[in-house]
């Protein structure tokens, strides 16, 4: 970060100035709250003793075989709530539980952050308010529904294309009118500075272990880590620990949707070009007069038409690589990881397995590393509908 708030040209707090307060108010606490000893020390007693960190490092020997490279995974899918999304919920959590602050809000998409906010404000007797894109609660209606036994209060966001982008929206209003005991817990690592550098010092603990995990037991840094995309919190906090490794090629995953012709997608790195969106400077899906464009995914978690200011920086160094696998070659990547390792894997992970499986040929006898950032119970819906051999 070259200056405050940005990466490179990406960042920035393009926001109304109803909400500067808000985002001084969290910046000073990120700085003040978070390296104390008290904050820490609660702080990873819930990692351990809660979520169940550190997760473990799977070696996949039936996939390994079959594709001629060492398939290692990343296993956040086991985590309480079952994905990485706790990591960083908790940890903001508890830093407006420190801060004096009584609500938590959230926006969601696939319903993982939604479903890890309401547990983390259940633990810590907070209240919670979640919005969601009303497309988003019908297709992800098992995470509504664990969501309301969690306590919260959701909101279906009927606006827009009724996904995750409106329900940001909501959210950040809702938040400009409540901010005397409420904080926003924002979901991945995009949005006003600080947001993404306090979602990454959260997620980054995933690529810490992932690093100290593989040297344990291959002696050796992967050859290549591949984490999927869509605001980017997974791939961002597996990545961070291996950006100085140059050796380690870094992957990020986008999901281009159907690839058919004319459908709209949610690449934005790979598709899109510099704007501004809910209060960042990043790569977005938008037309050539800034109108912001649909995105569509098979996953709700990556239907996003931008990314955090981070992974814009990175791709525009060339640290890391960006792609974009479709959602035919997803559900492929879904079924055979769910048959060949018994492991059913989210949607949005199968993203970045997929880009695996796609460029084998290019890595045989790599040790590869996929951030599994996700199970995939909350999809089964989805996948009856798309698979007719089940």
């Amino acid at each position: 970060m070259n200056k405050k708030g940005y990466f490179g040209q990406f960042g920035g707090q393009f926001v109304p100035e109803s909400l500067m307060p808000l985002l001084i108010e969290l910046e000073e606490a990120m700085n003040n709250i978070i390296p104390t000893q008290e904050y820490q020390s609660i702080y990873h007693e819930l990692l351990h003793d809660y979520v169940g960190r550190e997760s473990p490092l799977t070696f996949c020997p039936n996939l390994s075989n079959l594709f001629n490279l060492h398939l290692w995974l990343k296993r956040e899918d086991l985590n309480h709530t079952g994905a990485h999304k706790i990591n960083n919920a908790l940890g903001q959590a508890l830093l407006a539980k420190m801060m004096g602050k009584t609500h938590l809000i959230a926006e969601t998409g696939a319903g993982q952050h939604g479903v890890a906010t309401a547990t983390a404000a259940a633990r810590l007797n907070m209240d919670c308010s979640i919005f969601m894109g009303a497309e988003d609660v019908e297709r992800q209606a098992p995470n509504v529904m664990r969501m309301k036994l969690l306590g919260a209060k959701v909101y279906s966001v009927d606006t827009g294309s009724k996904t995750l982008k409106d329900a940001i929206n909501e959210a950040l209003r809702y938040w400009v009118s409540h901010q005397h005991d409420t904080l926003y817990c924002f979901g991945t690592a995009a949005g006003p500075h600080p947001f993404p550098t306090l979602v990454r010092i959260f997620q980054s603990i995933i690529g810490q272990e992932a690093r100290r995990q593989m040297i344990d037991r291959t002696g050796k840094l992967p050859n290549c880590v591949v984490a999927c995309v869509g605001g980017g919190s997974n791939a961002i906090g597996i990545f961070y620990s291996f950006l100085k490794d140059k050796d380690v090629c870094l992957i990020g995953v986008e999901a281009g949707g159907t690839g058919t012709p004319g459908c709209h997608n949610s690449a934005s790195i790979t598709q899109g070009i510099p704007g501004v969106l809910h209060g960042q400077k990043t790569m977005l899906l938008q037309t050539g007069d800034g109108q912001i464009m649909p995105s569509e995914s098979i996953s709700a978690g990556l239907d996003y038409p931008g990314v955090g200011p981070e992974h814009a920086y990175l791709a525009e160094l060339g640290r890391v690589q960006y792609d974009v696998v479709y959602d035919h070659e997803t559900l492929s990547a879904f079924t055979i990881l769910s048959r060949k390792e018994g492991i059913i894997p989210a949607l949005e992970s199968s993203h970045a397995l997929a880009w695996v499986i796609k460029h084998a040929d290019k890595l045989k006898d790599f040790d590869v590393l996929v951030n599994l950032s996700g199970r995939g119970d909350k999809d089964l819906g989805i996948i009856e509908q798309h698979l007719s051999n089940l």
